[in-house]
């Protein structure tokens, strides 16, 4: 028999650490994914996100071909790509000639590849004429660009993942790296272990999983980052850690800074930032005695309305002391999507152009337009990401084009964004799944190829470019994302009077690749010596990466020589306010939200494999046990969280990892998932003036109980694994238009290979039969061979389908005490020989013995944390763990909580 195994090299598609993998296929369908031990980003090691893509490559919720809606009161149907273009085309044209350019936009996505950001850069840029095109990677990295631009004069992070093996002292700030980029984290674990001197340092208003593990936690209060620094720099310079010869000869501005900061003492900043003044001490004397010193950050810093000078305030320690441009010491920041870098190197925001140039800059445009073709680009800004919304919502902007991403979810102010969307004369979804929350608002949806599909190229965090290489061909009429805007660059140019064979004249992706690479020529991150006959060869590549170039730089700086006019470095006095929206009476808790360890954005991926949902299984909010406590509030009760522009439903979970006044919400549950739209019907759309990035990090709100006695459950699946799989994904698609029938409900999955479908409902009164016969019906629990109880006057419903002796299905209205059993029963196939009789009982404990399981912590190994304890117990330390259990030998993702759990039971020793 002919072996049809096959395996391709490309990139995990989630954060920005940029992990080699290597997919396994049989050229129709991915059977496996593997870390690729040659990649100098991850070595071979994968978390569990990465670990279990293939599992996401699934077609139940795949865009397979174009469909179009000619009047919002109808549905979309399916048409054959010219008539779509055709449509777009017309459509677009219209509305630019009759408003101009700027009337039209694109909101695209730091998961494109370069080549697809390239070209929809010309495209908007260089045929229609509008600098309307804007990215998701506003959200998440433009502070740390315009803090980068501000002090170092370029958008290059001058640090590599290996100056982590050589720091003395590591300052993680704003970020949570043990969930949001676990393999970074899992080698600051191997340099701590390989250094015990190494200091680590994190500051973060929750004590997560990097906090508890570190050497020094600052658990400061939300927006007072710029006062900590401050006060840091106030000590380095008042113990005579400052390297004069160095500030000196490379930099400008020192002397503003150093007066700014003189009356920032600790005892000042601790007051403000609700810490212990000797612990900034502390913080500040391991940094300036430090050979070598790093820095990471992320969204903590970024998401804020004066995120850019939180990064400048945190570079100034590091040119302060001379900590940048040698091993180990710099200011590193993280990426939050595959390739956010590489979008910015083409230009694909409102305000840059191709290879680092600025749209500001006159000289920069006409750079362009000479290499492009064209008589000019234009001059007037673009809308950034909060700006363009407001634009359509305001009809400033008519038609707007939105590529792999889910504004209906990830921006701020939710309420907004739902008007604008629903304002839009034009709204074009280019995607893979057809079933985002955006998608529902599509005019003309666009089937776009995904991970294990595409190729072209991806920047990570540490500069380094990677070839993608495509596994499979597209799925039905899916085309590549730079080939959707190529074929409506050829559509459209003839209806503006132009020529589009001379801007777009592609064949290939590579010929992209090539012409970008041009660019750059001459520019901070040349890298004209780059082909993608080069990157096969040798592999990943950093740049800088010039003709004639053997290798890229590991980091930059090396020769104290900055990306500014005359070479100096700046600091940067920053303001001294701290969150956009202040707490009061009314709204007395601070939200923070973030990331969990096992999902990813908006779940359109991570959101169909079951045993992702096993460490967090269902949406919460996290707030200390004092805090509820205080409102007469229990672990598990549903609570209504409410800030000043919206309100949502969610259950509450005492966590010790909040500071009393705080709470945390993830952001990856919206309307697909939820009766409402998640963190982001909370969050404020107040932007940093320079990077122009939300304050997505912080929002006033309060929290009360949620008084909603009707509740529901369902579960179901499938006697067969595969089977299991997709009537699982296909009924959450069908069931998530429901959700906001209900005051709560909330969608999931557990289990690992035969997934459990998971629906949890709560109502104001009581749930009408015609609604849970809906659900009966998709859930094909209006079986009549289903089993049926029914107490009309406490207005209880039970239905149970039993298939080859097993539990399949199971609903509860009315009464849903043996949720938790029976989940248990079902993802375990326990045979129903003995619980049959048992099945409608209100019993919260089990009535004969089956196996529970509780929390998993190791997802990778499928280990419960009433294992874990239990072997801790015994005498258990995290070798014995790891031998025993084999817990935190795959990934690596679940060490920290296992510190953390045994930390635990030291104490109570």
């Amino acid at each position: 028999m002919t072996d049809t195994r096959h395996e391709t090299r490309s990139t995990c598609c989630y954060c920005g650490v940029g992990c080699g993998v290597i997919i396994e296929h049989d050229g129709s369908r991915i059977s496996g994914v593997r870390g690729d031990p040659e990649h100098p980003a991850n070595f071979g090691r994968l978390c569990t996100k990465g670990a279990t893509l293939h599992l996401s490559a699934r077609p139940e919720t795949r865009a397979l071909h174009p469909e179009l809606r000619l009047g919002r009161d109808a549905p979309r149907t399916r048409v054959g790509w010219d008539a779509a273009l055709d449509h777009a085309a017309d459509r677009f044209a219209a509305i630019i000639d009759a408003h101009g350019p700027d009337a039209v936009a694109f909101y695209i996505s730091g998961q494109l590849l370069t080549e697809d950001y390239y070209a929809f850069n010309k495209l908007a840029k260089g045929l229609i004429g509008t600098n309307n095109v804007d990215t998701n990677s506003r959200l998440c990295m433009s502070s740390a660009v315009s803090a980068y631009k501000m002090t170092l004069g370029a958008d290059a992070p001058p640090c590599a993942y290996e100056d982590i093996d050589h720091t003395d002292c590591l300052l993680i700030a704003g970020g949570n790296p043990a969930y949001a980029h676990p393999i970074v984290y899992r080698r600051i674990e191997d340099a701590r272990r390989a250094n015990p001197a190494l200091k680590v340092i994190v500051i973060d208003p929750r004590r997560t999983d990097t906090a508890s593990d570190a050497d020094l936690h600052l658990p400061l209060l939300p927006g007072t980052d710029v006062w900590l620094f401050n006060a840091m720099l106030h000590v380095l310079l008042w113990e005579g850690h400052a390297d004069d010869a160095f500030i000196r000869a490379h930099t400008e501005g020192f002397d503003a800074l150093r007066r700014h900061v003189r009356d920032v003492t600790p005892a000042v900043a601790a007051e403000i930032c609700g810490l212990r003044a000797e612990d900034i001490v502390t913080a500040a004397q391991w940094f300036g005695s430090a050979k070598a010193a790093m820095s990471m950050w992320c969204q903590g810093l970024n998401q804020s309305h004066h995120g850019t000078h939180n990064g400048t305030a945190l570079i100034a320690l590091h040119l302060a002391t001379g900590q940048i441009g040698r091993p180990g010491a710099g200011p590193f920041s993280l990426t939050g999507q595959p390739n956010a870098m590489g979008g910015r190197e083409v230009g694909g925001m409102a305000n840059l152009l191709s290879g680092h140039r600025d749209l500001a800059n006159p000289v920069h445009r006409a750079e362009v337009a000479r290499l492009w073709g064209i008589d000019d680009v234009p001059a007037q800004p673009g809308l950034t990401a909060v700006e363009l919304f407001e634009g359509v919502r305001s009809g400033q902007v008519k038609a707007i084009w939105i590529a792999c991403t889910n504004p209906a979810h990830s921006m701020p102010d939710q309420a907004l964004i739902t008007e604008a969307l629903q304002a839009a004369e034009f709204v074009v979804v280019q995607d893979a799944c057809r079933s985002t929350e955006t998608a529902a608002f599509a005019d003309l949806l666009l089937p776009a190829t995904t991970w294990g599909e595409k190729e072209g190229t991806v920047t990570n965090s540490e500069r380094r470019i990677t070839h993608v290489n495509a596994a499979l061909p597209a799925p039905g009429e899916a085309r590549a994302d730079w080939r959707i805007a190529c074929d409506f660059a050829h559509a459209l140019a003839p209806r503006l009077g132009r020529d589009a064979m001379s801007l777009f004249p592609y064949d290939t992706v590579e010929q992209l690749f090539d012409e970008h690479a041009g660019t750059t020529r001459g520019r901070d991150l040349d890298i004209t010596g780059l082909s993608y006959a080069l990157l096969d060869r040798l592999g990943p590549q950093q740049w800088p990466f010039p003709a004639g170039a053997d290798a890229g730089l590991a980091r930059l700086y090396t020769e104290r020589k900055f990306a500014t006019p005359d070479g100096r470095a700046r600091f940067v006095v920053p303001v001294t306010t701290t969150t956009a929206e202040k707490i009061d009476a009314r709204f007395p808790l601070h939200l923070n939200t973030g990331r969990l360890r096992d999902q990813w954005h908006c779940m359109s991926r991570t959101g169909q494999v079951a045993q992702l949902y096993s460490h967090v299984d269902e949406p919460r909010i996290e707030v200390h046990a004092d805090d509820l406590a205080r409102r007469g509030l229990a672990d598990g009760d549903l609570v209504r969280i409410r800030s000043r522009r919206g309100h949502i439903v969610l259950r509450a979970h005492a966590s010790a990892a909040q500071r009393p006044g705080s709470a945390f919400v993830a952001m990856h549950w919206g309307r697909n998932t939820l009766s409402n739209s998640g963190a982001n019907a909370l969050t404020a759309g107040r932007t940093d003036p320079y990077s122009k990035q939300p304050e997505l990090k912080h929002a006033a709100v309060q929290i009360a109980r949620a008084d909603l006695p009707h509740q529901a459950l369902l579960l179901r699946t499938e006697a067969s694994d595969e089977a299991a799989v997709s009537a699982a994904l296909q009924r959450s698609e069908a069931l998530a238009p429901l959700l906001a029938r209900f005051a709560y409900a909330a969608l999931s999955l557990a289990g690992r290979e035969r997934p459990v479908l998971v629906l949890r409902i709560a109502h104001d009164t009581p749930i009408p039969d015609e609604w849970l016969a809906d659900i009966d019906g998709i859930c094909a629990l209006d079986n009549p061979a289903c089993l049926v109880y029914r107490d009309a006057r406490r207005d209880i419903t039970k239905r149970a389908l039993i298939e080859d002796g097993l539990l399949t299905g199971i609903r509860l209205t009315g009464e849903t005490a043996a949720a938790g059993w029976l989940r248990d029963v079902m993802t375990g196939r326990q045979p129903t020989t003995d619980l049959r009789r048992w099945l409608f009982a209100p019993l919260v404990t089990p009535p004969v013995a089956t196996a529970t399981r509780g929390r998993i912590v190791c997802n990778c190994l499928d280990v419960a944390e009433p294992d874990i304890a239990r072997a801790i117990d015994a005498g258990a330390d995290l070798v014995s763990l790891q031998h025993t259990l084999r817990c935190g030998t795959s990934c690596g993702s679940c060490v920290p909580e296992l510190k953390r759990m045994l930390d635990a039971r030291r104490q109570a020793a």
